[in-house]
């Protein structure tokens, strides 16, 4: 599907697809500049059938993170299509074919958008996300999902939490793109942790309809995720209570919450 992002004369067009197991992948394309971006590059034939779909030709990969599954098709798309590779500093040498290496704080001119990038560690040490203020969009990698977050794979809760809160302090109206669709499993997760929240119940019944009818869940906002994502509410008192860890700091019930769901 499409969605559009405006900025004065130029807009932001979105393509989001399906691809490998349970991956999403997304080509975001300025007509006006044009330029198109692969965020990630999950698989090579996937991203290449997109392009084919949309016709638009590839000029860059913005990377989040080192993992397989987001950098597999690099090297093949980058010499069919010459494009720049986009990714983050601290896992430079884990980014197959990577030209331009950025990290939190740096802002990347992509066409007639400005990225913000945001450090967003965790699920990887050096893991980034993507921010488009005048789009209002984000592009998240594996750090937040649709009602969930990443696995902490190489830092700790302390820092994954701050990561989150990252991405929380966005506007809420930002629209955010992740790197899988995990949303219907993290819904029935979140009901064991906050069963009594009314908004959560009604996204959990909206997001079955979704996938019942093949649809995909994203993207979500900033905005929705606040009021219905348990790994974002650790300051819930019901969350709390029903923890047993009334008043205890933020970033320890949220390693609960994501300690429950490893288990899970």
């Amino acid at each position: 599907m499409i969605t559009k992002g405006s900025r004065a004369m130029a807009k932001l067009d979105i393509y989001l697809f399906s691809c490998l197991s349970d991956n999403f992948g997304v080509l975001i394309h300025d007509d006006a500049a044009g330029v198109t971006a692969s965020i990630d590059a999950p698989d090579a034939a996937a991203v290449r059938a997109a392009l084919a779909k949309t016709g638009w030709k590839l000029t860059h990969i913005l990377t989040t993170h080192h993992h397989a599954d987001h950098v597999d098709g690099n090297l093949e798309l980058k010499n069919e299509t010459k494009c720049l590779i986009v990714g983050p500093k601290g896992e430079a040498d884990k980014i197959p074919g990577i030209d331009i290496k950025v990290g939190g704080g740096d802002m990347y001119q992509l066409g007639s958008f400005e990225a913000k990038v945001l450090d967003t560690p965790g699920h990887t040490l050096g893991h980034i996300s993507y921010w488009f203020p005048e789009a209002k969009v984000a592009f998240v990698g594996d750090t937040l999902f649709a009602l969930g977050c990443g696995r902490i794979l190489e830092g700790d809760p302390n820092m994954m939490w701050d990561s989150l809160q990252r991405l929380a302090a966005l506007p809420p109206e930002t629209a955010f793109y992740c790197g899988h669709e995990y949303t219907q499993a993290n819904a029935r997760f979140n009901l064991t942790i906050e069963p009594g929240n009314a908004a959560l119940v009604a996204r959990s019944k909206e997001i079955d309809a979704l996938r019942s009818a093949g649809k995909p869940t994203l993207p979500s906002t900033i905005g929705a995720e606040l009021a219905t994502n348990v790994f974002l509410r650790a300051q819930s008192p019901e969350i709390q209570t029903r923890l047993a860890m009334l008043d205890e700091q933020d970033w320890k019930v949220f390693a609960e919450i994501r300690a429950r769901k490893n288990r899970g």
